[in-house]
């Protein structure tokens, strides 16, 4: 997954060991921090929290033991715990990794009865070895774990005399018995293969239909770095027909149904420099959360009982280029007192959509893209609560400055997404609104010197606000800032043990609002963790 041409930044000084005090684990001590990287470090952690879980009484289910060293899938079965009941108040993945020796950065996902409930990144090991794991709420798709089922896990990997590293896995689902705070989707479907393309079948008594699309850009190609792709006649190492702007778009029956901006993923080989990545991940490599698309206005076609055409495409890729991968889920919430919905399609209106990219010559080369969408769709369906009506506003919008020298030796971007959504809901009872801002930050270049080092200064941003109302009144709201800075570099074209790597690594995690405060920075030295403090 490592790209091809080496990209950008910012030539400069030498990278300064520091020694950070912090409070919860102890930082390291100057003395523990080496010159330059060696052939072990920290296992990869990241900042962000993990999953809350209940008190009482739990269940434990294996999922997948397996080491991957091809593209062979792992393959197995599922059965439901048995002591737990069907019914649970949370459901927690956890995915228990290792790896040693030397091997790219892998892409891999876990079906659970074809329901996609992870798609994860690798990280990059060390000689000596490393170790890892994930966590994630997966009670979402507590329907598909109420009967047994296929699994099937895939970790494309390939082992040679180079590449040695075995990537060794163990997955379990933990049960807590009892109620969700919400109430999980009644039924979790995927779409099925037909000759006319992919189709969805629902319930007929559908209240509140939701897709999920796990989008990646990846392979190696150019689509895994679709933010650094420019349009004739800019020369560059990496061509798009209409520049870097991505839009994930969902339609059904041909009419477009929801619109997202896909995150910018960087994986741990990313940006030509796994010394940045080796203990602190990129946000999200670890745990690719998806898009998700409000369908309910869309849920009075839908409950006919038929099959309807849900397709998903990517705004933006070359013509004929592969690269992206788009798995969908369908979470649905049904009427318990009605067994057919009935209603109407009421307004499906989109702008067009807006994609500039100057290019600029010169001795630093330049693409200033300006790119965005709006779309709204309503409707309502007459329910055994009465008539209710779903209205989602969604805009997106797309803004970055791509620059780079002849033969890229300096090539860095500053870049910045926003996708924001309302979703109100009229009927049984009062006005309810959901506002969610989502904005994707990147910034940093890629620099080759004189001397042949490589240097990568990058920060990466993740944040979201989320506000609920009920009758104009605020519920809750949170507010989340994942921020990572790096700094890295390495000599090129030399054996591993004189690439004299050095780098310096932060993230810290806030999440904050009313169900209280998170707080989390790490900072990392030549692979020695030396801050891990909390500070709410």
């Amino acid at each position: 997954m490592r790209r091809r041409m080496v990209m950008s930044m910012l030539a400069g000084a030498a990278l300064v060991v520091s020694t950070f005090l912090g409070t919860g684990t102890a930082a390291a001590h100057a003395a523990d921090v080496p010159a330059e990287f060696g052939s072990d470090w920290h296992d990869p952690v990241t900042a962000a929290p993990p999953v809350d879980r209940p008190h009482g009484k739990s269940c434990q289910v294996t999922l997948a033991d397996a080491q991957f060293r091809d593209f062979t899938p792992y393959r197995g079965a599922y059965t439901p715990p048995k002591d737990c009941g069907d019914r649970w108040s949370k459901v927690v993945l956890r995915l228990d990794g290792k790896v040693k020796g030397r091997q790219y950065d892998r892409l891999g996902y876990l079906h659970v009865g074809g329901v996609e409930i992870l798609r994860t990144s690798t990280p990059e090991p060390s000689p000596d070895g490393i170790e890892w794991h994930v966590e994630k709420d997966v009670t979402r798709y507590s329907d598909t774990f109420r009967g047994a089922r296929d699994v099937e896990m895939l970790i494309g990997n390939a082992v040679d005399d180079t590449y040695t590293g075995v990537i060794d896995v163990h997955v379990t689902l933990t049960f807590y018995a009892g109620r969700p705070d919400s109430p999980a989707p009644d039924r979790v479907l995927t779409l099925a293969d037909t000759p006319d393309g992919t189709t969805l079948t629902t319930p007929r008594n559908s209240e509140r239909i939701v897709a999920e699309v796990y989008a990646t850009g990846s392979g190696g190609g150019c689509e895994e770095f679709w933010y650094l792709t420019v349009a004739d006649p800019a020369a560059y190492s990496c061509k798009a027909d209409h520049g870097p702007y991505r839009e994930v778009q969902i339609t059904v029956d041909g009419r477009l149904a929801g619109i997202a901006a896909p995150f910018p993923n960087v994986w741990t080989g990313g940006w030509s420099n796994p010394f940045l990545w080796y203990v602190l991940p990129a946000p999200r490599a670890f745990d690719v959360r998806p898009l998700t698309y409000d369908l309910t206005p869309f849920a009075a076609l839908l409950d006919d009982g038929r099959p309807h055409r849900v397709e998903v495409s990517v705004v933006g890729v070359p013509a004929g280029q592969s690269g992206w991968s788009a798995p969908v889920n369908v979470l649905v919430w049904r009427d318990a007192h009605r067994g057919h919905l009935t209603g109407a399609l009421t307004a499906n209106t989109a702008t067009d959509l807006a994609n500039s990219s100057t290019f600029t010559p010169g001795a630093d080369n330049r693409v200033d893209t300006e790119a965005g969408h709006r779309l709204t769709v309503s409707g309502y369906l007459d329910t055994s609560h009465g008539r209710v009506a779903t209205t989602v506003n969604r805009t997106l919008g797309h803004t970055s400055a791509h620059h780079w020298t002849d033969g890229e030796t300096t090539d860095g971007l500053d870049a910045t997404w926003t996708d924001d959504e309302t979703v109100t809901v009229h009927g049984h009872g009062p006005a309810r609104t959901t506002r969610t801002d989502l904005t994707y930050t990147m910034n940093g270049a890629t620099t080759v010197g004189p001397d042949n080092r490589l240097r990568t200064v990058l920060t990466l941003g993740d944040r979201a606000s989320v506000v609920r109302w009920r009758d104009g009144r605020r519920l809750i709201w949170s507010r989340l800032d994942d921020t990572y800075s790096g700094d890295a570099s390495y000599a090129l074209d030399v054996p591993r043990d004189r690439r004299h790597a050095v780098g310096t690594s932060t993230e810290r995690y806030r999440r904050y609002g009313s169900g209280g405060c998170y707080d989390r920075s790490l900072t990392t030295v030549q692979g020695v963790l030396t801050e891990d403090r909390d500070r709410c």
